[in-house]
């Protein structure tokens, strides 16, 4: 007997909102960072910038998977949590079903990740090492992005998931994802991709001091939870300080006249305007609303480096 349609429209949206959508446009924007830089080189393959773009929103929608499901069985997703409802916490996707469902993503990662490097590689080198090495890059993603509250000793309990969001989501996703157009590693390329990586780790921060009560009660010792909320907004202030200089620092290498003024005013102009309503927020929907627009912010610099390069 088929379930009714109704009953099927709805828990594909559970499925949806346990995918979290809304984080989507920051695991696009590092890869197509590396896309840029490689298209700044006169080095690009619109094969190999489509299939980074997927399996960097595949990994993210199975990280959104797994910590929906990590939250929920360490009891991090209570009821005093802010923020979207989380599907298992809520018993709207069984614990049983989000294992199914973390499988068939961490496959759906797989293949796009190994069409990523058929694409690439055979272009760049046909060494088994170079293989290997990605290979091995891709799993390390995946193992982190699980661990992160999943695994039997998740990192981001401890106050790690701000460095391993630097790392994944900046220098591997943009220079990864240079790397696979051009066939090298440009060291000029860490600067920008430490500046999106901090800027990654300030959509964490913003997550992590929305739950600042609720993960402690949980024993989530995040780097917001050992700072507590007004140390917190100093650190954010000192991470969209810090890369707002390294940004500053790379665009006259590649912009100039007209084009680097526009850059830098919006630069400044995006990062004050954040922090002034960083500043005033208080509550944990305040903060909340900031995530979904600094996400985009993201995107949309990246959008313009593109229409600009």
């Amino acid at each position: 007997k088929l379930p009714h349609p109704r009953k099927q429209t709805m828990a594909i949206r559970y499925w949806l909102q346990a995918a979290r959508p809304r984080t989507l446009p920051l695991a696009l924007s590092g890869a197509l960072l590396g896309s840029l830089l490689a298209s700044l080189q006169h080095r690009t393959n619109a094969a190999v910038t489509l299939l980074c773009a997927a399996t960097a929103a595949a990994l993210q929608v199975f990280g959104n998977l797994a910590n929906d499901y990590g939250d929920a069985r360490s009891g991090a997703d209570s009821p005093l949590r802010q923020g979207p409802e989380r599907m298992v916490a809520s018993g709207r996707i069984s614990p049983a079903a989000m294992r199914f469902g973390l499988i068939l993503s961490a496959l759906s990662c797989i293949l796009l990740g190994t069409a990523l490097l058929a694409a690439a590689l055979p272009v760049l080198c046909s060494g088994w090492q170079s293989w290997l090495f990605w290979l091995l890059a891709g799993t390390a993603s995946l193992a982190a992005a699980y661990c992160y509250t999943a695994g039997s000793k998740p990192y981001g309990y401890i106050g790690l998931g701000d460095l391993a969001v630097f790392v994944f989501f900046g220098l591997l996703s943009v220079c990864g994802s240079e790397f696979l157009h051009t066939g090298r590693l440009n060291p000029a390329s860490l600067t920008p991709a430490a500046a999106m990586g901090l800027w990654c780790c300030m959509i964490l921060n913003l997550n992590n001091m929305r739950d600042i009560n609720s993960d402690l009660r949980a024993g989530k010792h995040t780097v917001a939870a050992r700072l507590r909320l007004p140390r917190a907004k100093c650190y954010h202030t000192a991470l969209a300080t810090t890369a707002a200089l390294l940004w500053c620092a790379w665009l006259p290498v590649c912009f100039h006249g007209a084009p680097l003024y526009a850059f830098q005013t919006a630069l400044a102009a995006a990062s004050l305007t954040h922090l002034y309503f960083l500043k005033k927020a208080q509550s944990p929907s305040e903060l909340d609303k900031l995530l979904p627009q600094w996400s985009a912010a993201v995107l949309l610099w990246v959008a313009a480096l593109w229409l600009c390069r």
